[in-house]
């Protein structure tokens, strides 16, 4: 430390640039600091910087670390110390640009494997980035040293010094009890489980915490299970959905999207405090919806769409402005391209003509002049032929009643099994269209990205920059995903940018399969070496990034307008 604060003090007042010669390691009572980027301009993206805690100073019990789950439980645990101890920090370093900020990727209600902490039994990693200070264009070297000297410790102090063990341990039990539901379920066949007491509504359109004062759920008996947890006396109870067809119907504002979109972010653990830490849903569950003006490359969509004017071909289709309808055929079979399980549907973002076709309109547009084969008529073969469930929240149509497993009718945010009775209505009330028989469910496409589909270069120089939660930069060309709902973190897209990079710099499209063969080689490389062994330097900071599902990586490559494929046999 003391090497460093010399240093600073040459540098005061110098031009900026001789900021460069701090890069490098220096030693702290209680931790190192190593500083691996130094930002060229005080206006520039900070500089980043990792402190290194040795177990003598900070000890990781073996058993926090011995499963995935109990490792990224404990990581969240510290970081949101941290993002606490930066957030509440008293000292201020002042100066031009950005001198003097201090910026931590601080968890939000989802946990998720990221960068930000990083633990084994050898050290803990924290990463930050800092503005380092600057008067103008000149190094301001006595607020530099405030900043080494005196906020970096005392962030240190209030976090990763301060956290008691047994504030990890609550962490790691929570990750054990929301395994041993997800391998409940797994067991059972369920594709959701919602414990009783959770608070689902979130406080508004723009913030995902819990809204206070909201109606805690209550499982309807008919679906209501107990499951045994560990760290728990007693068996936790919720209301569990089966695999198959599952209908969520009721009035407006009574709750309905309200569960789907708790079971669509279920595919993630939340913290303690959440409101929905005790909701959990397949992690092979994919949001679907209507996107238009999307493009889409190379997809057989002939199991919904077929036999369009001008003989265009649906089993390898592409288009750079799609409608609703095709859109949502598309996300379908990419989602089943990418291995998907369980569809999570929503009328309310979907097209209306890709849900259904009702008698009416099937008395005045006879089949062979309608392209469309809706999703009703296709639904059962998802589930029987492919294994694939559907949850669909539903208010419009009651001819979904005649394919439905199970239907839940929210009132008051409380929801009802009304499965008896939908099923008498449709014996009062049969139904009088006519069902697409087609068989088969058809064949879902195999593509393979080619590797002239990643065009990064933007100059001399090659570039893939995240921008905010639904935008990425690839050289030239922006990617929009912005109606890709799971996406939880800003950091799960710049590990995506993160991915682009590798794969361009790697020839990795070049080198791989299929598409679903590159997803899973994605996920063995973060299972075996970490998010950091995608970026250009893996030993250093590695920037602010989160695992995303393999879904949502899928669906940003789907999204590149200069995307290239060819259907494999």
């Amino acid at each position: 430390m003391k090497n460093l604060m010399q240093q600073l003090k040459q540098l005061d007042g110098k031009g900026y640039k001789a900021y460069k010669s701090l890069q490098g390691h220096y030693k702290y009572d209680r931790f190192s600091l190593y500083i691996d980027y130094v930002q060229g301009d005080p206006f520039a993206s900070p500089s980043k910087i990792r402190i290194v805690v040795p177990p003598q100073q900070r000890s990781i019990k073996e058993e926090w670390i011995e499963t995935s789950c109990r490792k990224v439980a404990a990581e969240d645990a510290i970081a949101r110390t941290v993002g606490r101890a930066v957030a509440g920090g008293r000292l201020q370093v002042k100066g031009s640009g950005k001198s003097g900020a201090i910026l931590f990727d601080t968890p939000g209600q989802e946990i998720l494997e990221r960068s930000a902490v990083q633990i084994d039994s050898a050290s803990t990693t924290i990463c930050i980035s800092v503005g380092l200070p600057a008067n103008g264009r000149r190094i301001n070297g006595r607020e530099a040293e405030k900043l080494f000297a005196q906020v970096i410790p005392s962030i240190m102090q209030k976090s990763i010094f301060t956290i008691t063990d047994q504030e990890i341990e609550r962490a790691v039990q929570l990750a054990d009890q929301q395994e041993a539901i997800r391998i409940e379920m797994r067991d059972q066949g369920w594709v959701a489980f919602i414990a009783n007491g959770a608070s689902l509504p979130r406080e508004s359109g723009v913030s995902n915490r819990p809204l206070k004062q909201a109606v805690p759920f209550q499982s309807p008996e008919e679906n209501e299970v107990a499951i045994s947890i560990p760290h728990r006396t007693e068996p936790i109870t919720g209301m569990a959905i089966k695999k198959g067809i599952t209908l969520i119907v009721g009035g407006g504002y009574h709750g309905k999207s309200t569960v789907l979109e708790a079971i669509e972010r279920g595919v993630y653990s939340h913290t303690k405090g959440d409101g929905r830490e005790f909701v959990l849903t397949d992690p092979d569950a994919v949001k679907i919806r209507a996107e238009d003006g999307r493009q889409i490359t190379g997809v057989n969509i002939s199991p919904f769409i077929s036999n369009l004017p001008h003989k265009q071909d649906t089993q390898f289709f592409s288009t750079e402005n799609a409608s609703g309808s095709t859109s949502q055929a598309a996300n379908v079979m990419e989602a089943l391209e990418a291995g998907a399980t369980t569809l999570l549907i929503d009328e309310d973002t979907s097209a209306t003509n890709f849900m259904i076709r009702d008698h009416r309109m099937q008395q005045l547009v006879k089949q062979e002049q309608e392209p469309i084969t809706p999703f009703i008529d296709k639904v059962k073969q998802m589930r029987d032929q492919l294994d694939v469930s559907t949850i669909l929240v539903m208010g419009g149509s009651g001819d979904y009643f005649a394919v439905a497993d199970e239907v839940m009718m929210m009132d008051e945010y409380v929801p009802h099994n009304v499965t008896e009775k939908a099923k008498a209505i449709m014996e009062q009330y049969p139904m009088e269209r006519n069902h697409a028989n087609t068989g088969k469910f058809g064949v879902i496409s195999d593509r393979r990205l080619k590797q002239s589909s990643l065009q990064t270069q933007k100059g001399k120089r090659a570039k893939t920059q995240a921008k905010g939660l639904t935008k990425i930069l690839m050289g030239r060309t922006e990617i929009s995903f912005g109606q890709t709902e799971q996406l939880a973190d800003a950091s799960q897209t710049r590990m995506i940018a993160e991915i682009i990079s590798y794969l361009d710099r790697t020839n990795g499209l070049e080198k791989a399969g299929s598409l679903s063969e590159l997803l899973t080689t994605i996920e063995r490389k973060i299972d075996h070496n970490g998010l950091a062994s995608f970026t250009a330097f893996p030993n250093q900071h590695p920037g602010d990034i989160a695992r995303p599902r393999k879904y949502e990586i899928a669906a940003v490559l789907n999204r590149i307008r200069t995307l290239k494929v060819s259907q494999l046999d």
